[in-house]
């Protein structure tokens, strides 16, 4: 059986109104945090992607029941404690299975978790995630490839999370969440303070934690005897919302989101206004975004929030292939992120890599090819060059992109895209 691939005729406007997704990077330790809870976890918003389901089978495996329910909602409920151990099978599928390491260390007081591997974005290490749990007094083994961890009790104390590129969300995610049931206080310096993380705490605390400085770089954790189960609806995905911004801004179009975050997306907002690109709040509270004719060049850097994310980074380079003039990219979160560039060139955009930084030269149009995407951003950069390109682009190896959007190629289709998703042989980017 073939793999699947979209088939994308360009030149179509998006016009229309979609809504955002719950927020994948937000929803994935959301669920392994209901690891340490008591009684019934009901999330809302849970986006049903391929990451979702992966943590969600790793999470049965580990005792837990997991059910889709009727209205769309998930529900977690821990019904057996006696397995600890996250197989290699599942892990290697998703880096975010390291968040299951934190709930069970904390609640079970063992786990062991198959070292997650590469990433095709660069190195991601997990010797942060690691030290936290040793300052908060676990034993760490690496034994044939997992990583064991144990401890009797853990103890809160103070903690320094700064790595090479700035404060980690997993890892902010992962200490976080071990510290809710250890002994005494735990103060997270250098956490990070996406939204993501800040969902993560305001989850925990409705389940009865004691967190406070979510949102900033020192978290302080008081720890409890107990967590119970709650409701809570997953905050929206800003990532996606980025990338049908640039979906209407590269096609020239005018499209509406609901249920939006401009709040989570300021440093993002700003460069495309820069570029030309109006967003605006409607009279409805959605967003609606347009473009403007000429697209203006601009500088773009990558940093921690708030800063500009690095995973919207591959969007706006596509975006930026069609401005009028020289354009500059840096990548200050992950270097080698750039896999997308040469995936690009073969659609005619001018792009030259130095180190990590890309200069992006303007071209007045992007030519259909076949292509190959790389891993989940850089997919979704390939399907909006192809949105706007001429003629037929076919864009392999999607599977990466189903990774983080739902329904995408459905959702683009509802607003005018000529695109579909089709089965057949793997031919892009040799």
């Amino acid at each position: 059986m073939g793999l699947p691939y979209f088939e994308i005729h360009g030149g179509n406007r998006l016009r229309g109104r979609t809504r955002v997704s719950g927020a994948k990077n937000a929803a994935l330790p959301i669920m392994a945090a209901a690891l340490l809870c008591e009684g019934e976890v009901i999330l809302r918003d849970v986006p049903r992607v391929s990451d979702v389901h992966f943590l969600a089978e790793l999470l049965a495996k580990l005792g837990l029941e997991v059910e889709w329910r009727a209205d769309g909602s998930l529900r977690l409920c821990v019904r057996d404690e006696m397995n600890c151990k996250a197989e290699y099978d599942i892990v290697r599928k998703m880096r975010a299975s390291i968040c299951v390491l934190g709930p069970l260390l904390a609640k079970r007081r063992q786990a062991q978790v198959s070292m997650p591997g590469g990433c095709a974005i660069g190195d991601r290490p997990i010797d942060i995630h690691l030290r936290a749990f040793k300052s908060l007094g676990a034993e760490i083994e690496l034994v044939s490839g997992d990583i064991i961890a144990r401890a009797k009790r853990l103890r809160g104390r103070e903690m320094f999370l700064g790595g090479p590129f700035g404060s980690t969300v997993l890892g902010t995610g992962n200490a976080m969440m071990a510290a809710t049931l250890a002994e005494g206080t735990t103060v997270i310096e250098m956490a990070a303070c996406e939204p993501e993380v800040v969902d993560l705490a305001n989850f925990l605390n409705r389940c009865g934690a004691s967190i406070t400085g979510q949102g900033t770089p020192r978290i302080v954790v008081e720890g409890v005897r107990q967590l119970r189960g709650c409701e809570h609806t997953i905050i929206p995905d800003r990532i996606e919302a980025g990338t049908l911004m640039v979906a209407a801004a590269i096609t020239n179009g005018e499209v509406t989101l609901d249920n939006c975050r401009l709040d989570h997306l300021m440093a993002f907002v700003d460069r495309l206004s820069a570029i030309g690109v109006n967003v605006e709040k409607g009279k409805d509270n959605g967003v609606v975004v347009s473009s403007a004719r000429r697209l203006e060049p601009v500088d773009v850097t990558t940093q921690p929030f708030p800063g500009f994310p690095t995973d919207l980074q591959a969007q706006i380079m596509s975006l930026l292939c069609l401005a009028d003039g020289n354009s500059v990219i840096t990548e200050k979160i992950f270097p080698d992120r750039f896999m997308h560039v040469a995936e690009l060139a073969r659609m005619g955009a001018q792009l030259r890599k130095e180190g990590s930084t890309v200069i992006v030269e303007g071209v007045k149009r992007l030519v259909g090819a076949p292509v190959m995407a790389s891993d989940l951003r850089a997919s979704a950069a390939l399907v909006l060059a192809g949105l706007a390109a001429r003629g037929v682009t076919k864009v392999n190896r999607i599977y990466h992109l189903d990774r983080g959007y739902v329904k995408f190629e459905e959702r683009l289709k509802a607003l005018g895209a000529d695109i579909e998703r089709k089965i057949g042989e793997d031919s892009g980017g040799d």
